[in-house]
């Protein structure tokens, strides 16, 4: 099968009408957005091809396949398998995080998230009516900081409003995956004060050989959260929209309440696409998660070599990483400030990155990297990137 990461060309590549090669002039090399440069898995491909030779293009029925097949990933995976009569299928994850925080709070209540933080996040609860913003922000190791989060969900239930919590896991952009201690302290704070738990898990499958992935529902404690599923990140399928909510135990009844109408937006052939993936998919992920992981550590051994000020933390999971790039002798910008990395990067080396203040407090000085891409590619852009700053 070989890795997917080495298998299209810059040319190949280029011939491509999504957002990621599209965005920018044709010399720029794209290492932002999360979609990675492989072609599609045989078991995905075949699903598709056979669906649109059928003419099956219609709507979805239900999502029972999907959460079969996410079942049966899970299980193999994980150790753990959602119930089925417990999910719910949704046209997208930010979708449905957005339906589940209707579930759980109301006008004016507070959501937490830990920035820096994937930058959907401030935009989906910002636009359900009047709910607030409260950030624990990550501590210097990119990790859960339970003394923010303990002052973050007292804030957010003062005045004994309810509150919920949007838990990235594994996190965007630092790659972070939150250990069974973490999580057990996250069970703990928000039980104490009246949280309702709200996990992003869509970069789930992605996770390196020397990491422990664990399902936030699969925890003791964690009843009454919801999640959020999807094969589209792991296999590239962001194009077709599909996605299920997972409802622990005691967070059935709230998944009921969610209205028939907010699943209505998924794709068929995401659908299709996706559980075909979990279903039959798993080894063209092992292929790509090698090939991650081989980028990881070549990025790491790059930056040590052309931009040693840049600090690196190979990600645990996902295909994306950040780039502390404070120490690096950046030109002043018009305020007086040292410039943002990625317009730098770009402007001067022609490599898009992500720039760190979109992803809330403590993104300033940083940029996000996209890894899912060729060695060649990788390489490329870490010798434009140092060139950037002679």
């Amino acid at each position: 099968m070989g890795n997917p990461l080495q298998t299209l060309s810059l040319a190949d590549l280029r011939r491509r009408t999504s957002e990621k090669w599209r965005r920018y002039p044709a010399d720029v090399l794209p290492l932002w957005v999360a979609e990675l440069d492989v072609p599609l898995a045989e078991p995905v491909a075949q699903a598709l091809t056979e669906a649109v030779a059928l003419g099956d293009t219609g709507y979805p029925l239900d999502g029972t396949d999907y959460a079969s097949a996410l079942a049966g990933f899970a299980r193999e995976r994980w150790g753990w398998a959602p119930k089925i009569e417990h999910t719910r299928l949704v046209p997208d994850v930010m979708l449905g995080v957005v339906e589940m925080l209707r579930l759980v709070t109301g006008y004016g209540d507070a959501v937490v998230i830990n920035p820096p933080v994937y930058p959907p996040f401030y935009d989906f609860i910002r636009s359900i009516a009047d709910r607030r913003i409260v950030e624990a922000p990550l501590n210097a190791e990119y990790r859960l900081d339970p003394d923010a989060l303990d002052r973050a969900f007292a804030e957010a239930v003062a005045g004994g409003r309810q509150a919920a919590y949007l838990l990235c896991s594994p996190h965007n952009p630092t790659g972070t995956v939150h250990t069974a201690d973490e999580l057990a302290m996250v069970i703990e704070l928000a039980d104490r004060h009246g949280v309702r738990v709200v996990v992003d898990e869509i970069h789930a499958p992605l996770i390196y050989p020397d990491v422990t992935f664990r399902p936030y529902l699969s925890m003791p404690g964690a009843e009454r959260g919801l999640a959020l599923y999807s094969a589209s990140k792991a296999w590239n399928l962001a194009g077709i929209k599909a996605a299920l909510a997972v409802a622990g135990p005691g967070a059935v009844d709230d998944l009921a309440r969610m209205p028939k109408v907010a699943g209505d937006g998924a794709s068929h052939l995401g659908a299709i696409a996706h559980t075909a993936a979990l279903r039959y998919g798993g080894p063209w992920l092992d292929e790509l998660m090698a090939g991650l992981d081989l980028n990881r550590r070549l990025l790491g051994d790059l930056l040590a070599e052309h931009l040693p000020a840049v600090r690196y933390r190979a990600p645990e999971g996902t295909y994306l990483t950040w780039l502390d790039c404070r120490e690096l002798a950046l030109p002043a910008g018009t305020d007086g400030a040292p410039a943002d990395p990625a317009e730098v990067f770009l402007e001067r080396g022609r490599v898009a990155l992500v720039s760190g203040p979109f992803f809330g407090t403590g993104g300033a000085g940083h940029a996000r990297f996209n890894l899912g891409t060729s060695p060649e590619l990788i390489t490329e852009a870490v010798r434009r990137m140092a060139a950037a700053l002679r």
